[in-house]
């Protein structure tokens, strides 16, 4: 089995997660990919984004993430949505390690994890599914796994890049990793290191390839001949941060064809969510208290301001400079002790399709941010830095017992736990 990186270590806690709920953000995530998918809102959607994204899309990426705070004594809260959430690959190895460490066999309640080579093959079929949808076939060439260069030399997620290729290849892929800047169009083909690209796993922050690096994948994805996921299309409808404000509030529902039933469950797990205006900032600003401010385009918590930091004058800065942030209602996260220590936890859902397939938690150092920094030691020098994990508990419908990482159909009554490592 690989090794975690070092960057990542195991809180040896675990928070519980009712089927209940689990069943609920099933329901939301189909109903978030069908509003999502409706001509009306994508039509709304693409109305203010850069030209890429006028190109229509069919790609579906399957490593689409879901961020939720679970709030003590209230409604769990979708606060983000990406199309590239990363460590799914170290979350199923964690998991089943710390499944082993811990003792979970002793609880009949929890299922133990899948052996890894059975969540490696549901991946695998997920990129075939894909490449049979866009291609018909599996296509010649390689498939590049696509990131910017200082996330493939120095980005905690770079081993998992690494893990991804090598699950390709076992699956008789050619597989690489690399950046924009290494790819050339030569007027029929996309290629690297002088092999033709075919199928592109895109991991870079850059969400509509602005950067003169991205002009040969710009050229490719007009022509046509490859599959990129995601993309600036997928981007533009699905996660930039202004349609939390649609999801949030009812006020464009007849214009994006949004139905009263969609409606309740939007507004029952979205928190109320502004995109900051000219016209709202003073609202805002008296209001700060309430909210956190997120950049548009930011990610990983990057560009994240402090209510303290907010004003009136720093809020038309903003919009002035075309900077723009949405104001997101605060969330509570829950929180666990670990020998005396707060850490605040939230829970990361993957559903590829409509359907859940993964779940993940992440536990930080400070309530109001994602704080992924080791902070002080537990026990045998084990380091608090980021939870990634999940088990499961009961039975399935179909009557089987629930695979750890692999979830096919809606649990039944009882738990899931996800492991907060």
């Amino acid at each position: 089995m690989p090794e975690v990186p070092a960057e990542f270590s195991v809180v040896p806690r675990h928070q519980v997660i009712p089927s209940a709920t689990l069943a609920e953000i099933s329901d939301f995530i189909r109903t978030f990919d069908r509003v999502t998918a409706r001509v009306a809102w994508q039509a709304a959607a693409l109305s203010e984004a850069p030209p890429i994204v006028e190109l229509r899309r069919p790609e579906i990426c399957f490593f689409s993430a879901w961020d939720f705070h679970l709030p003590p004594g209230d409604r769990w809260q979708l606060i983000e949505f990406n199309d590239n959430g990363s460590g799914f690959i170290f979350a199923a190895i964690i998991n089943a390690l710390y499944y082993e460490t811990a003792g979970l066999e002793r609880e009949k309640r929890i299922a133990p994890p899948v052996h890894l080579p059975v969540f490696k093959q549901r991946i695998r079929d997920f990129v075939e599914r894909e490449a049979g949808a866009f291609f018909g076939e599996w296509p010649e060439g390689v498939c590049l796994i696509l990131d910017d260069p200082e996330s493939l030399q120095q980005g905690k997620f770079r081993r998992e890049l690494q893990l991804l290729c090598d699950l390709l290849c076992e699956g008789g892929w050619r597989a690489e990793a690399g950046c924009p800047a290494e790819i050339r169009w030569d007027g029929r083909r996309l290629l690297f290191n002088g092999q033709a690209v075919t199928f592109i796993i895109n991991r870079s922050t850059d969400f509509f390839w602005q950067s003169e690096d991205f002009a040969a994948l710009r050229m490719a994805y007009q022509a046509g001949g490859v599959y990129v996921a995601p993309n600036p299309f997928s981007y533009a409808t699905r996660s930039d941060k202004r349609l939390m404000e649609w999801l949030s509030l009812p006020d464009w529902d007849k214009e994006l064809e949004i139905e009263p039933a969609e409606r309740q469950i939007l507004s029952d797990h979205v928190p109320e969510t502004h995109l900051v205006r000219t016209d709202n900032l003073a609202d805002l600003a008296e209001r700060k208290q309430e909210f956190v401010f997120k950049p548009l385009h930011g990610y990983a918590g990057r560009g994240l301001l402090d209510s303290a930091a907010v004003g009136r004058a720093r809020l038309r800065r903003l919009v002035t400079h075309g900077e723009g942030y949405v104001a997101q209602r605060r969330v509570a996260k829950r929180c666990l002790e670990v020998d005396g220590e707060p850490l605040w936890t939230d829970l990361r859902v993957w559903a590829y399709r409509g359907e859940i397939f993964h779940l993940s938690g992440r536990a930080s150092r400070r309530p109001e941010r994602l704080d992924l920094t080791a902070a002080w030691r537990m026990g045998a020098d084990i380091c608090v830095a980021l939870a990634r994990c999940l088990t499961a508990s009961d039975e399935w419908n179909d009557g089987r017992r629930p695979a750890l990482i692999l979830c096919p159909q809606r649990p039944a009554a009882g738990r899931w736990q996800a492991l907060c490592l």
